[in-house]
């Protein structure tokens, strides 16, 4: 028998979507699918997917590299850089969507060179809130979508409906 390793980001995500009722992509009034001004516009995929849990809401972030809101690299080969840049567009679709930096529930971080993530965690630390952390996931990756991109960072938050 085959044993699949499912992450604990995964896992939460399957409980959190399976409680809902009739959950579908399609389903306006579940789940709505933003692309904020304050990033570049994606091609081929949303930055972030606003699920409606009563009280709250779930944000799922896609990904986050690097690009400023024109598309330019920040940080050429400067992983500490690179780590702000992508922390910024983070704080800023939490911003746009009604949420801060405090709503986020987990990280899950790729990095090119593990030896560097002092450099982010550095970074990291000025943006969250270190006394109570999110939960997060570390994977050190041979390549991302570019070769110039060192570090992608995805995110999940919930925030309480005013």
């Amino acid at each position: 028998m085959k044993r699949y390793k499912i992450g604990r980001t995964a896992i939460t995500l399957i409980l959190l979507l399976s409680s809902l009722t009739s959950f579908s992509q399609t389903d306006a009034s579940i789940v709505k699918f933003k692309n904020p001004p304050s990033v570049v516009t994606p091609k081929g995929y949303s930055h972030a997917a606003v699920v409606d849990l009563g009280n709250c809401q779930m944000i799922i972030l896609s990904g986050q590299v690097p690009l400023d809101k024109y598309g330019n690299l920040v940080g050429k080969d400067d992983v500490g850089k690179q780590a702000e840049q992508v922390f910024v567009n983070i704080k800023n679709i939490l911003t746009d969507l009604g949420g801060t930096m405090d709503d986020i529930v987990t990280l899950g971080i790729y990095i090119r060179d593990v030896s560097q993530l002092q450099n982010l965690r550095t970074v990291r630390d000025r943006f969250i809130n270190t006394q109570t952390p999110p939960t997060s996931a570390l994977l050190e990756v041979t390549k991302l979508f570019r070769e110039d991109i060192l570090v992608e960072i995805e995110a999940t938050a919930i925030i309480p409906k005013k």
